[in-house]
């Protein structure tokens, strides 16, 4: 993939649009163009300088499903009125069909949970890594190295233990981008698996207890704690990931 290519679709990489083959050849063409990563670096500090200072509105007004339906199901218009128009009849039912299926589809996505989502993300994030073989951007059991790295590179600093001694020794680091933000993922080993671990500010106050899917082969465990997300993932067991979440959030 060439310059001009991979700068066109930076924005559908960033938000994770693309399949995992044209995923991984930006990947590749990233890892070895200087010019690209710059415009990428460019293109996710301008998303994350917007995500903190303009406003977001969550969601439509919660009347507007009512006056979508009242709108919809409204009485039809004097007889005589039809009479005129009656040859847009086709194209006004087409249009409104149009806009009941396209209001439809809008309440069933804005209804998707948030963290089914990000589980998404996670597991796309991870097995792209995977593939593409960019699993650290900063490699080091040393977290006086990787934590220093990430928090050069980010608006935040990510906490980095050292899990050794539980059986979880770091590896590294790298930057991702997940939730619309470049996000830090500390690389920590189980045996001869690999966890990644997202980690990002939660502008929401209050924690959360550890939560726990298997999808895709993956296992995932999600919290909040401290203002921070955590999103562990590996294809190491349930029971292996659970005992790095549980050692990770104690050594913080």
């Amino acid at each position: 993939m060439d310059c001009t290519e991979t700068q066109r679709r930076l924005h559908a990489y960033l938000d994770q649009e693309l399949d995992a083959p044209g995923a991984v050849a930006i990947d590749q063409h990233l890892a070895s163009c200087a010019r690209c990563k710059r415009a990428f670096a460019a293109q996710s500090a301008l998303r994350a300088g917007i995500r903190r200072h303009a406003d977001y509105h969550h969601g439509a007004p919660r009347d507007l499903a009512q006056r979508i339906r009242a709108r919809v199901g409204a009485e039809a218009k004097p007889r005589r009125q039809w009479l005129h128009i009656g040859h847009w009849l086709p194209m006004g039912a087409a249009a409104a069909a149009a806009a009941v299926i396209s209001w439809t589809a809008a309440i069933q996505y804005a209804n998707v949970p948030s963290d089914q989502m990000l589980a998404e993300q996670v597991i796309a994030g991870h097995a792209r890594a995977m593939v593409a073989s960019r699993l650290i951007d900063v490699a080091s059991s040393d977290q006086h190295t990787v934590k220093p790295w990430l928090s050069s590179k980010l608006d935040f600093s990510p906490p980095v233990p050292d899990l050794a001694g539980a059986g979880f020794p770091l590896a590294g680091g790298r930057l991702d981008y997940l939730d619309k933000r470049p996000v830090a993922t500390l690389v920590y080993q189980s045996r001869q698996h690999v966890i990644d671990l997202f980690v990002w500010p939660d502008a929401k106050t209050g924690d959360t207890r550890p939560q726990a899917l298997s999808k895709q082969g993956y296992n995932v465990r999600w919290w909040k704690h401290g203002g921070m997300n955590y999103w562990a993932i590996s294809d190491t067991n349930a029971a292996d990931l659970k005992a790095f979440s549980e050692a990770y959030a104690s050594a913080n």
